[in-house]
């Protein structure tokens, strides 16, 4: 394992990360809000301690990254950054202990969205774009930012690339990894940039506008506003969040083979139709589930329904009514959305839509090796068949996801938490998703957990947000063996 390197590699992405304080930086400038000191000394300390760190781990020779550094640096990286995002709360005195202002910072960064503040509006610009940007940043991967700089380090990247982006498949758009991160990134920019336009034509204003798209793009779900996107009670503003959570649960290499002329890519694609017959279907049943119980008009449920549903289902977390009121099918169904999550290769947590399908598939090939014991068959996903040792890996994915959620459930419940709080905080958690039921339900956060509860949850944001394996390998004792 090469630890220099390793370091080396932590100190560019924590230089970069202090970098991107300037933008709030200057914000809090602008409206002359009180956070610019605070903003501007993380912005100092985190670059400071950067430079030091890459000057004292310099190399003269190329080095290429194993496997095992790469799960190393992807791991301690989102460590890391969440560590250096507490700052500007710690400093400001926004947030003044570390336990909340870390939960905090690895939610924005981790794209859970769950938030432990109980006047959001009352926060400094500064700190609010802050907030958001953490989720802007970690949404596509900080460290996939860092992987298109790495062939003028001597750093191979591919390793990075395999460690950080949450797909069973790696999809590579470019001949070169770097290429391929400076694509994703284009195609993250340009949708953000569309969003941002679209949301200052209807009303909102330039500030609000750029923060949630920051929060949408990466399924966040941070708000500017005390009650989310209910604060504008706009239809308009809904359809516009609805259409780009969606798009942000898509395979973003889908978004760039379209913009490459290819408008039938999505059709094509069957993971993307099972993802939106999903969002369909989902939403046609809590619509007519909430329709006259909850929502007196037929138009208003379905409003309710997608919204919802898209932001359950994508992760995002955005909301815009109290879902704990309606009946019990449809929270049912919005629990079980917590799970299945977006498309591989999106922005979106939970097990995703390719795993789903594959285990799906998986058990009918084996009832139907039972009743055909001499047939050939196989796996198939888009025409063509599966490896054996993919399926092996979305099995152990699935055991291990189930088994740490029951895990972590049980912790909860030992700390107090009634049976639906701890299962929903986790679900809401390990799934990146943000609100939950009970206790951390739409209307409320998660100040209240117990503090050593706070920091399992954050144990789960963390393995939700590196696909469970980066960070478990970790705990393997076969890990550290040479």
């Amino acid at each position: 394992m090469h630890l220099r390197i390793i370091t080396r590699f932590i100190a560019i992405l924590s230089f970069f990360l202090g970098l991107s304080m300037a933008g709030p930086l200057l914000v809090s400038l602008i409206y002359k809000d009180t956070s610019a000191h605070a903003l501007f000394l993380s912005m100092c300390i985190t670059t400071s301690i950067s430079i030091i760190l890459f000057i004292g781990t310099r190399t003269g020779h190329d080095v290429h990254l194993t496997h095992r550094d790469g799960v190393m640096v992807v791991t301690l990286g989102w460590v890391m950054a969440g560590l250096f995002g507490t700052l500007p709360y710690l400093l400001s005195g926004t947030i003044p202990d570390f336990t909340n202002a870390y939960f905090e910072s690895i939610s924005g960064f981790t794209t859970t969205g769950a938030s432990i503040l109980n006047n959001i509006e009352g926060l400094p610009e500064g700190i609010l774009l802050w907030r958001s940007l953490t989720q802007w940043l970690g949404g596509m991967g900080i460290i996939v930012l860092s992987i298109a700089i790495l062939p003028f380090l001597g750093i191979g990247g591919m390793q990075l690339y395999r460690a950080e982006i949450p797909s069973p498949v790696v999809d590579k758009l470019k001949p070169r990894i770097s290429e391929t991160a400076k694509t994703l990134w284009k195609v993250y920019l340009l949708i953000t940039a569309v969003e941002v336009v679209l949301l200052v034509f209807g009303g909102m204003s330039l500030f609000d506008s750029v923060c949630h798209a920051f929060c949408t793009m990466p399924t966040g779900g941070f708000s500017t506003k005390n009650v989310s996107i209910a604060h504008f009670n706009s239809a308009y503003f809904d359809a516009i969040f609805i259409v780009f959570m969606l798009l942000a649960g898509i395979n973003f290499s889908l978004h760039y083979r379209m913009l490459k002329g290819d408008f039938r890519v999505f059709g094509r694609d069957s993971e993307c139709r099972v993802f939106l017959l999903m969002a369909v279907a989902f939403t046609l049943i809590v619509t007519v589930n909430i329709y006259g119980s909850v929502c007196g008009s037929i138009a208003e449920a379905f409003r309710q329904a997608a919204f919802h549903v898209s932001s359950i289902l994508t992760t995002t977390g955005f909301v815009t009514a109290d879902y704990e009121k309606w009946p019990a099918l449809s929270q049912i169904i919005l629990l079980g959305c917590m799970f299945l999550g977006g498309m591989a290769g999106s922005t979106g947590g939970g097990m995703k839509t390719m795993r789903i399908m594959l285990l799906i598939r998986h058990g009918y090939t084996e009832v139907f090796r039972i009743i055909h014991p001499h047939a050939v068959t196989a796996v198939k996903l888009g025409g063509k068949a599966v490896q054996a040792d993919i399926l092996s890996s979305i099995w152990g994915f699935f055991v291990l996801y189930i088994g740490l959620f029951l895990i972590a459930s049980l912790i909860m419940a030992s700390l107090g938490l009634d049976i639906i709080s701890a299962f929903a905080s986790v679900a809401a958690s390990i799934g990146n998703i943000g609100p939950g039921l009970g206790v951390v339900g739409p209307v409320k956060n998660f100040f209240g957990i117990p503090l050593a509860g706070k920091w399992v949850l954050i144990f789960c944001m963390l393995l939700g947000r590196l696909e469970i394996y980066t960070v478990i390998v970790l705990m393997a004792p076969a890990f550290w063996h040479k």
